[in-house]
């Protein structure tokens, strides 16, 4: 079973910005280390907390200082922006590393309604219109956009000679629809989702439809996971991430993920207990064994080709020892 990276660049209370983009790059020269498939970092616009929202700059940046894990967005939100411009990003990356670079698409604002005003003025009316906007992006990559003029050609420069692969991100049926018909591979969030995620990757399965000779349905599920070398030292660890989505929720939380002493220390009420239970039912935690277990299990519901891990912790020292033991479990 393949294993990848999910990263979404939190910053601690203890941080700032420049030291959890650096600690974005600490990590995927360890997932490289570990043996982990690849690299995605997440797209994020003004949310406290998050320090990535340009993820192709720290992407030329962490292809720079590694050499062999592919590295990705996860996702490039595509409303935003023009089909043409993220395929000249994404063509320019693939060109300087080459055979390895994703391009996760997604649709999700990614911020806050103030944010999406100030990237475009008509995102809503770009969400409608994602199906066009991806089939666009694809013609781009594969350098088949269609004349527009007699003799004139408009390819999105410079061509890789391996082109980026696209997958598309998402929680629903109608993403799973969308990537099938488009013959897309698809990227389910299980981290993010109340539905019945193995249902949605089975849709996608039958509604895919080659869009290049010899293409099959592929799948990523991304999950979050906390493991450390005791049960009772993972709980630990995973308790500054759940804090810190309960503290997000009421619009705390804006100095970052709180230490495990800070986490502890929060009051919870009666409503954030059965939230925190909720949290904990998504999550994989235990100690590599355990771990071990339980995505073997998920992968089994979901016959899924690859797990992409998202662990958000207070210490970068807890987090790749995370990765770094399920690397020993699931790749040695």
């Amino acid at each position: 079973m393949r294993i990848g990276i999910l990263d979404q660049s939190p910053i601690s209370t203890n941080q700032n910005a420049q030291g959890a983009l650096a600690a974005s790059a600490k990590l995927a020269q360890a997932g490289e280390k570990f043996g982990y498939t690849r690299y995605w970092l997440a797209e994020h616009h003004d949310l406290p907390g998050l320090a990535c929202s340009a993820p192709e700059v720290m992407l030329s940046y962490i292809g720079a200082n590694t050499s062999t894990i592919r590295i990705g967005a996860g996702a490039v939100l595509l409303p935003y922006y023009k089909p043409y411009k993220v395929a000249e990003v994404y063509n320019m990356l693939a060109t300087l590393f080459p055979n390895r670079v994703d391009i996760g698409i997604g649709r999700a604002p990614g911020g806050s309604a103030e944010a999406s005003n100030a990237l475009s003025e008509n995102f809503l009316k770009q969400v409608w219109a994602m199906p066009e906007s991806i089939k666009e992006l694809l013609m781009f990559l594969d350098d088949e956009f269609p004349a527009q003029h007699e003799q004139a050609t408009l390819s999105a420069a410079p061509i890789p000679d391996i082109s980026p692969e696209p997958w598309l991100l998402g929680t629903s049926k109608k993403s799973a629809a969308l990537a099938g018909t488009l013959g897309l591979a698809y990227t389910f969030g299980h981290f993010m989702s109340e539905n019945d995620g193995a249902e949605i990757v089975q849709a996608y399965k039958a509604a895919f439809k080659e869009r290049k000779e010899g293409q099959r349905a592929e799948t990523i599920v991304a999950v979050a996971v906390f493991c450390a070398e005791t049960t009772e030292r993972a709980e630990e660890i995973s308790l500054s991430s759940f804090i810190w989505s309960l503290q997000r929720a009421k619009g705390e939380g804006v100095r970052g993920v709180p230490s495990i002493e800070e986490a502890k220390a929060y009051k919870l009420t009666d409503e954030e207990i059965q939230k925190l239970s909720s949290l904990k039912e998504k999550t994989i935690i235990g100690d590599p064994k355990e771990v071990k277990e339980k995505l073997l299990k998920l992968n089994e519901v979901y016959g899924a080709d690859e797990i992409m891990i998202v662990t958000i912790t207070h210490d970068l020292d807890d987090k790749i020892k995370s990765y770094r033991l399920i690397a020993e479990e699931l790749l040695s």
